[in-house]
């Protein structure tokens, strides 16, 4: 989400580098993320520093900058397909693993929004197909309009401790469905590695002029509580609250991955032990003081 703005071909070099080397594989992008350059970016960097065999590409479309701020969605036929070639070009690459609509509109009929996503496949731009942010009963429709030989595979929405909407019914459509689920902000936008305890640092998202409004609904004393106990948790653990964060919404069995973003190599390197095993006990703690 920061790559082409706040991180810079330096730090992507070395995120990506210690991403794949540790085994990792997704890389989430969309048009809008720093403007288009961060899918350029990734396009640099793919063969030059990583083998494109080694990574699972994923882009959206559907939202773009309004004028005089804001987002503009669109998921007609035209705007979802001459986005997605505009990515290809962005990322040099003929296709991608999978293609997303970022978000629904209100006048785009489903029917319309499936018939994209199959040319997206049939015509050889993607592989696989998935929606960001659509409700659980444009999920089911969507689904039921598409065929079998190009089925709807994934979905994404954000999860965390301190978003858990998912399990009031996705997580159950999704296993309905046969869907596999993203979940992303897996660390509250930032706020659950406990930075924003007692201040917030100047290089952080939340004293950035264009993605302050991104954190700050998590600032609130609200969630206060929350971030606490995750900080408690990595205490007792003798582990950072990231890596709590990250454990805790990776053990929902409905979760197949987790997106975070760190801007810099340094913020990533906690999160590649963050597949330890959160034990039962504070994970229903955790669950139980979130519950909303």
């Amino acid at each position: 989400m920061t790559w082409g703005s706040d991180t810079d071909e330096h730090e992507a070099k070395d995120l990506l580098t210690e991403f794949v080397d540790a085994g990792g594989s997704l890389l989430d992008t969309a048009p809008g993320y720093g403007q288009g350059h961060a899918e350029e970016l990734i396009g640099e960097l793919l063969d030059d520093v990583v083998d494109r065999r080694d990574v699972i590409l994923m882009t959206k479309a559907g939202v773009s900058p309004a004028r005089g701020g804001g987002a503009r969605l669109d998921t007609s036929r035209r705007t979802l397909l001459t986005s997605l070639d505009d990515s290809l070009a962005r990322l040099g690459v003929e296709t991608v693993d999978i293609f997303m609509v970022q978000a629904p509109d209100s006048l785009t009929p489903l029917a319309e929004v499936a018939g994209a996503l199959t040319q997206a496949v049939t015509s050889g731009r993607a592989h696989y197909v998935g929606v960001s942010n659509f409700a659980p009963w444009q999920i089911g429709y969507l689904a039921g309009m598409m065929g079998p030989e190009v089925p709807l595979s994934l979905i994404q929405a954000e999860y965390s401790l301190l978003k858990r909407d998912p399990e009031d019914d996705l997580f159950e459509l999704c296993e309905a469905l046969g869907l596999g689920f993203v979940g992303c902000a897996g660390l509250g936008r930032g706020v659950l590695t406990g930075k924003y305890r007692h201040t917030i640092p100047a290089d952080s998202r939340a004293a950035s002029t264009h993605l302050a409004a991104y954190v700050e609904p998590y600032l609130s004393g609200t969630y206060a509580g929350i971030v606490e106990a995750v900080a408690t948790a990595a205490q007792g653990l003798d582990v950072q609250p990231l890596q709590v964060a990250a454990a805790w919404a990776r053990c929902h069995p409905a979760v197949s991955s987790l997106i975070v973003g760190p801007r810099t190599a340094a913020q990533f390197r906690p999160l590649l032990t963050a597949d330890f095993e959160l034990p039962d006990q504070i994970y229903a703690a955790l669950s139980e003081a979130t519950f909303d």
